[in-house]
């Protein structure tokens, strides 16, 4: 096995799960160039990244069909000897479909499956995610599974040097889906229960920086500190690393702090582990509401609840 290229345009979570496939292909084969191709804006998470060979880059957002089109012109003149394709969707099948590869994997919802010489099953609640990623190795020899891993630079461990004087955690409250997000109130009522010695950091994107600024001014808590887009993503995994706990929701954070095998709690409201997206740290810890009628009601969360209540954000325990 000399060239490998991976697939993976999804959302950042989905990128880092994708990771421990990287650490265990070069267990496997040390000498093969391994490349991965991902979309714009999760290109950060593999800088200065020891196993990869090169970061192919899709312009999702902006001039999507030409990148699209420079993308598959360009993996044309590559041989690989393995293509992965982890997405399951559309355009990630058509660059599979042109690339040149000896050998094509992939699961069997992607329309362009028929190009495939494996195609597996993609089913929610049947494993991990990172198990369901790892079926598509199958019959590869030496291959055994890894978990998800991100090598945070020296220059990420530098900018978060200072901040490491005394005991902290760290607290990542916002997602992209209201009904994956503790309720505002839920964090204030966190912090207060951490005593006033330790820091607490609230990390996030820049557009997160206003929920944290309402967070940390309810809580009125000394040590509580807002980085909200202040660090980049392996950065904010450098200071999880060293955290006394990690707070999250079912999202990005969650995964960030699995790859660094960060000590973490994971608050699942709308959605529940079994879906295959839990924490993969040593020390972790879900937190959830059960025996609710209406939950899950979805897999990847809500604008609003549908309930209208949210019962399983209110009710939860922090």
């Amino acid at each position: 096995m000399k060239k490998i290229l991976i697939i993976q345009t999804a959302f950042i979570g989905d990128v880092i799960l994708a990771t421990g496939l990287i650490e265990s292909l070069h267990k496997a084969y040390p000498d093969a160039k391994i490349d991965f191709l991902l979309r714009r804006g999760n290109e950060s998470l593999f800088k200065e990244h020891p196993f990869l060979n090169k970061v192919i880059v899709w312009e999702k957002q902006s001039g999507k069909i030409k990148s699209l089109l420079n993308i598959i012109k360009t993996l044309r003149r590559d041989n690989y000897d393995l293509l992965i394709n982890l997405q399951r969707f559309f355009s990630s099948g058509l660059i599979s479909w042109f690339a040149r590869a000896q050998e094509k994997r992939g699961f069997d919802k992607n329309p362009f499956s028929f190009s495939y010489h494996l195609k597996l099953k993609h089913e929610i609640g049947k494993g991990h995610e990172t198990e369901r990623n790892f079926a598509l190795l199958k019959g590869l020899d030496s291959v055994s599974y890894a978990k998800p891993k991100l090598y945070p630079t020296p220059a990420d461990f530098e900018k978060t040097k200072g901040l490491k004087t005394k005991t902290y955690v760290c607290m990542a409250p916002a997602s992209v889906w209201f009904t994956k997000q503790l309720p505002l109130a839920k964090w204030v009522e966190l912090i207060k229960s951490i005593s006033e010695d330790k820091k607490i950091f609230l990390i996030g994107a820049p557009s997160d920086s206003q929920l944290c600024n309402e967070i940390a001014l309810l809580a009125e808590h000394s040590g509580v500190e807002n980085l909200c887009g202040k660090l980049s993503l392996t950065a904010s995994a450098a200071l999880m690393k060293d955290a006394e706990m990690n707070y999250v929701n079912d999202s990005a954070p969650l995964h960030l702090a699995s790859a660094v095998n960060a000590p973490v709690t994971a608050f699942f409201c709308s959605t529940v582990p079994s879906f295959g997206f839990g924490p993969l740290s040593d020390i972790a810890i879900i937190k959830q509401v059960s025996h609710l009628d209406c939950r899950p009601c979805g897999l990847h969360g809500y604008r609003q609840c549908p309930r209208g209540d949210f019962r399983c954000g209110y009710k939860m325990e922090v």
